[in-house]
């Protein structure tokens, strides 16, 4: 029997001492059922497993709406399914604002049932037109989504607010329009190292949003989807070193951090994720070139190396391939036209 490269890649995979994934390579390459003799011995294993039980203890201490909503992330990344999922999602709608949104600081003190805390204004009686950061309620909605809780109707109301606060050409800014805009305030361009290359929003706040956009069973192939996935295409660099970079930090080998800048880094790898899960189609220009490039960086049995974490390469080459899976049923193209990109200007130094 001769075996072809995408064969030899799955059976690699198939083989990781990594229960996580090996369950979810079954299921999304190989195509076995749910009730599968394997697939419900390596879900036992998962639930079991070290990483599993260290994010559990990390989720039940947690109170910042973030990192809970990232921390479920992880849990879905590794294929852990549990109930303690929807008590975490539970206490991410105790903390969700009237307009769907989240609040812009973590403060403790807003969680309730906790004795010793100050007390703080009702939500109702925020300030309207309060400044918000993007990623402050992308990162919380995205790990209900991910959590098996997107369609939940309080889940629903986030993604309203999230859809309200495009700018007009379908992107999203960090905050109020910038870093210093806002009532009263003049319009600020978004930071050049994190402005889209053909908009006006922040790269960071669209991918972000993209991100709980693409994880929903109807809206990932919505209009504010296809624009947000249009912007982040727009941008036609091939940089390497960063390929893998969200998966790295869902596995746990990166650290998760920063606000704005949650989303900043560049990663081909989690473009070409959520160009798939949105309907992008593998005839589109951009789709075919980036996945042209990544064939060429296939190392030996088909596998993807990662450059800075090597145990990290079977989850990337499993990713990838997951993501090349999704790219057949694709059914839309978007903007064709290519445009220039500028690198970040660093300034001079002053020593």
């Amino acid at each position: 029997m001769i075996m072809n490269e995408e064969t030899i890649m799955t059976a690699l995979v198939l083989g990781d001492p990594s229960p996580s994934l090996r369950l979810r390579a079954a299921v999304e390459l190989d195509g076995l059922p749910p009730d599968d003799e394997d697939v419900v011995a390596w879900r036992a294993e998962v639930g079991a497993s070290g990483p599993v039980r260290a994010l559990l203890g990390r989720l039940a201490a947690e109170d910042s709406p973030r990192t809970v909503g990232y921390l479920l992330c992880r849990l879905a990344q590794l294929g852990y399914a549990g109930p303690e999922l929807g008590a975490a999602v539970e206490g991410l709608f105790e903390r969700q604002l009237p307009d769907g949104s989240w609040p812009t600081a973590d403060d403790p003190a807003d969680r309730p049932g906790r004795a010793g805390r100050r007390k703080v204004a009702p939500r109702s009686a925020q300030p309207e037109g309060a400044r918000f950061i993007t990623v402050r309620t992308a990162v919380p909605l995205r790990g209900i989504a991910a959590a098996g809780f997107g369609t939940d109707p309080r889940a629903e109301r986030g993604y309203d607010w999230l859809v309200g606060a495009r700018l007009p050409d379908g992107s999203w800014p960090a905050g109020p329009k910038g870093d210093l805009g806002g009532p009263g305030r003049p319009t600020e361009p978004e930071r050049e190292y994190r402005r889209l290359t053909r908009g006006e929003g922040c790269r960071s706040a669209t991918t972000g949003a993209v991100a709980c956009l693409a994880l929903h069973p109807e809206r990932r192939r919505s209009e504010a989807a296809r624009i947000g996935v249009d912007h982040l295409l727009a941008r036609e660099t091939r940089e390497e070193t960063t390929l893998g970079w969200e998966l790295s930090r869902l596995i746990g080998l990166e650290r998760a951090q920063g606000q704005v800048t949650f989303y900043v880094t560049f990663d081909l790898a989690f473009l070409l994720d959520l160009a798939s899960r949105c309907g992008v189609s593998p005839e589109d220009r951009r789709i075919r070139e980036l996945v042209g490039w990544l064939e060429t960086r296939r190392g030996p049995y088909g596998l993807w190396e990662h450059h800075a974490h090597p145990q990290l390469s079977r989850w990337l080459s499993f990713d990838l391939a997951a993501s090349l899976r999704r790219l057949a049923d694709g059914d839309w193209i978007g903007n064709e036209e290519p445009s220039t990109f500028t690198p970040y200007r660093r300034g001079r130094r002053r020593y």
